[in-house]
């Protein structure tokens, strides 16, 4: 009989030193007693950071860039692998494979600061660097706990498009690529270790699927291999109905659709990258969000329904670092293409609209986009109305960096009335000041955008207004005692869900 097949995806906190590491292999060996598994690896807290400083510095002509993130590679990991590996012959063959990747990143450094010069791709093959480290020390480490492993190179089975730094995954050639080469490691019994957040084009160069990109490595490869489930270990409980920091008596969700999930990534919550969810959704793979440093608590099932007896709201959410950009005067009005030439100028600059929202009057189109696509998207902007040639007679376009949007997430939102009053109404008597509005037709949101100053206040106004507290209360030692039925080495959880298709 197939034994079920789970993936499990271990964040840079999970990995970020010794102890965790050898946490995460502790995790995955209680598993494998009872299923094949496939384990996804980010780097080792700080190191993605630390290449990506050494990379820009380097392209800025700094020579010695190489060397000091060379001695930062060796000593970080050098000092992890003397106290996982015991055996001197395994913990040598490690070493030098480190020492030769190390290597890589430096003399990938050393010409980048020799032409003074960093291109998108040379930068993607620096920055992935860390995931082939943090691979072969989890893999190692499994080996010594007497659980069979080898570390994988995702480069080999998950295929992207040419974008480098923000790649997209190809899914015919990755589902192809993945059943013919790592399904069959997982099924022999021996434990891949995948480097997360890297893939390669059709040509096999490197790229990069975007910070936070091990995520949607986990779930991106959990649906070409057809996986039972999906486990993201990260250094939170699951996804709460708040950020903790912002409402501190924020409680854990023990189930959340798809829909919500997704909802609340795009709108900040950090608990997941904002593409994570794409690949499972028409597989119905559920996934779960698990705490790596309290490995009892149950967590979070993100699957294809909500739970039933929940409220229509689930959780707010707030997004920082985003910039308001409006577009007008009175001589766009009645243009019918306007809104045309200036989402193509927004493509152009690569940046994600965040939200959208345009005056009755038709003489102003608002938009936010993260902070760090705006200064691009104005120089678009420029090009394409102020400097090229088109029929309209635009008065401004105006930069605003002082706010943050706001997001109320439910999938039963959709149909239930008074929602949307509640919160405006709360929000009026707290003096909280509403610049843009936008719901979607799915129902399934309602975001807002205030000053930057007010996000706290509003955030937990609506959490309050909504009692969202109270979501999770009454199941909360029911979730305790669970998670010792649904421990790592366990069954897998029943969950509800689609046909694999």
């Amino acid at each position: 009989m197939t034994r079920s097949l789970q993936v499990m995806k271990f964040g840079g906190t999970s990995v970020g030193s010794a102890e965790r590491i050898r946490g995460a292999a502790e995790l995955v060996a209680a598993a494998a007693r009872e299923r094949d598994v496939v384990v996804v690896v980010s780097a080792m807290s700080g190191v993605t950071n630390a290449l990506v400083a050494a990379a820009n510095r380097a392209g800025r002509g700094d020579q010695n860039s190489w060397q000091e993130l060379s001695t930062l590679l060796i000593t970080k990991h050098h000092e992890a692998l003397r106290a996982l590996i015991s055996d001197p012959a395994r913990r040598e063959r490690i070493r030098a494979e480190l020492d030769g990747i190390i290597e890589e990143a430096a003399n990938r450094c050393r010409g980048v600061a020799w032409l003074g010069e960093l291109t998108p791709r040379v930068l993607d093959s620096i920055s992935g660097i860390g995931e082939r480290l943090s691979a072969r020390l989890v893999a190692g480490t499994l080996v010594e706990l007497g659980v069979p492993a080898s570390a994988l190179e995702a480069t080999d089975f998950l295929i992207t498009d040419d974008v480098h730094g923000n790649a997209q995954p190809l899914e015919a050639e990755t589902r192809e690529r993945s059943q013919s080469i790592l399904l069959p490691r997982a099924r022999s019994g021996a434990v891949p270790v995948v480097t997360g957040f890297i893939g390669a084009n059709k040509s096999g160069v490197t790229t990069t699927l975007g910070r936070g990109g091990s995520d949607y490595s986990a779930t991106i490869l959990g649906a070409a291999i057809d996986a039972d489930d999906i486990v993201i270990w990260t250094d939170v409980d699951g996804v709460l109905t708040a950020d903790p920091r912002l409402v501190p008596e924020a409680s854990l969700l023990e189930q959340i659709s798809y829909n919500e999930a997704a909802e609340l990534a795009f709108f900040g919550a950090k608990v997941l990258h904002p593409s994570t969810l794409h690949p499972v959704r028409r597989r119905g793979i559920p996934v779960w969000i698990r705490n790596s440093f309290a490995p009892d608590h149950r967590g979070t099932v993100i699957s294809p329904n909500s739970n039933p007896t929940q409220e229509c709201t689930k959780a707010v959410t707030a997004m920082r670092d985003v910039t308001l950009l409006t577009v007008g005067g009175p001589g766009i009005i009645g243009v019918p293409d306007v809104a045309a030439w200036t989402f193509a100028a927004t493509a152009q600059a690569r940046a994600r609209i965040l939200l959208i929202t345009q005056a009755s009057s038709q003489d102003d189109i608002c938009f936010v986009v993260p902070s760090v696509d705006a200064g691009r998207t104005v120089e678009a902007l420029r090009r394409t109305f102020l400097i090229g040639v088109r029929p309209v007679e635009l008065d401004h376009i105006q930069v605003n960096d002082d706010v943050a949007i706001v997001a109320v997430v439910g999938d039963k939102m959709r149909g239930t009335p008074g929602i949307a009053g509640r919160v405006f109404s709360r929000l009026g008597r707290e003096g909280v000041n509403l610049i843009a509005i936008a719901q979607g037709s799915s129902e399934n949101n309602i975001s807002f955008l205030v000053e930057a100053r007010q996000m706290q206040k509003a955030v937990a106004a609506v959490h309050h207004e909504l009692n969202l507290s109270q979501l999770a209360a009454p199941a909360m030692e029911d979730n305790r005692d669970a998670s010792k039925r649904i421990s790592p080495g366990a069954p897998e959880p029943v969950v509800e869900r689609s046909a694999k298709g």
